[in-house]
């Protein structure tokens, strides 16, 4: 299983009406090539100096993002015709179970089951053999409450004994201790006479005032600098490829090979040119 194994199962779940068949373990053998996937991204970033910045980081991470996207569409895709198909079956149409995974196997079935369930409970309503699912719950939830409600009195906790008491504040206190409020120490300044009071300054000194503008300075100096800094990297954007472009050359001097359903981080220069031409649609 590869990424190409990925796109022409997708291209021929498109063109076709049915089913296309598919190995028992299509969905597991994806999850198996994912897997590795994730792996040797670990590997590599393990080994890289910059893992967020490493090309063979990134390359990995947009061929996981790819299948994932890929293997998913397949399966809406199919869930769509084999509901269709369930419900023939179900109406006792000839049906064809052919090509379906395991999981799909199972889902196929449990629908037939469920729709003909329906189908045979439906039409015992309308010919008065039975009576419609609603009624039960309206039944259900007609019910007083206070049945179920146990209704049997609780005997009071047990007032804690002289010697319990002692326990407890030989351990710091009991619950009535904690839910006290200790009483607030005086304020020595309120008892102090006035003459001995210090009056608050309501406007801070000439120093304190140097100090918050050194800093403020310091602060736009270092935003302007990190400003700086970032000017000096390739701006990128990631985008999903609509149509097969081919291999291009980035401003960042590396190649970028592309083909519909990747999905790539570009730089800026590259990926603005393909979705002005819809060859490519914006994701961040």
């Amino acid at each position: 299983m590869n990424l190409e194994d990925l796109r022409a199962a997708q291209t021929r779940e498109r063109a076709t009406d049915g089913l296309q068949e598919l190995r028992d373990s299509f969905y597991g053998d994806v999850a198996a090539y994912i897997a590795d996937l994730k792996e040797q991204r670990e590997a590599a970033a393990s080994a890289a100096d910059d893992p967020f910045g490493d090309p063979e980081v990134q390359e990995l991470t947009d061929k996981i993002e790819t299948a994932e996207q890929v293997a998913e569409a397949i399966y809406e895709r199919r869930m769509g015709k084999l509901v269709k198909q369930a419900s023939l079956a179900a109406a006792g149409m000839p049906d064809d179970v052919e090509g379906l995974t395991e999981e799909e196997r199972a889902l196929y079935g449990d629908l037939v089951e469920r729709i003909e369930a329906n189908k045979s409970h439906v039409l015992d309503v309308i010919s008065g053999d039975a009576e419609p699912s609603s009624t039960d719950l309206d039944d259900a939830a007609s019910e007083p409450l206070g049945d179920t409600v146990d209704e049997t009195p609780t005997d009071p906790a047990p007032e804690p004994s002289g010697e319990d008491s002692s326990a407890a504040a030989a351990m710091g206190g009991g619950l009535d201790d904690a839910d006290e409020e200790p009483t607030p120490e005086p304020d020595a300044a309120e008892d102090a006479p006035e003459s001995d009071q210090v009056p608050a300054d309501p406007e801070p000194p000439e120093a304190v005032a140097d100090d918050l503008e050194r800093v403020t300075g310091d602060d736009a100096a270092d935003d302007e600098q990190d400003a700086a800094d970032s000017e000096d990297d390739v701006s990128r954007t990631k985008v999903r490829v609509t149509d097969d472009v081919g291999e291009i050359f980035g401003v960042d001097e590396r190649p970028y090979t592309l083909e519909a359903e990747d999905v790539v981080t570009l730089p800026e220069e590259n990926a603005k040119p393909l979705v002005e031409k819809d060859a490519a649609e914006k994701l961040d």
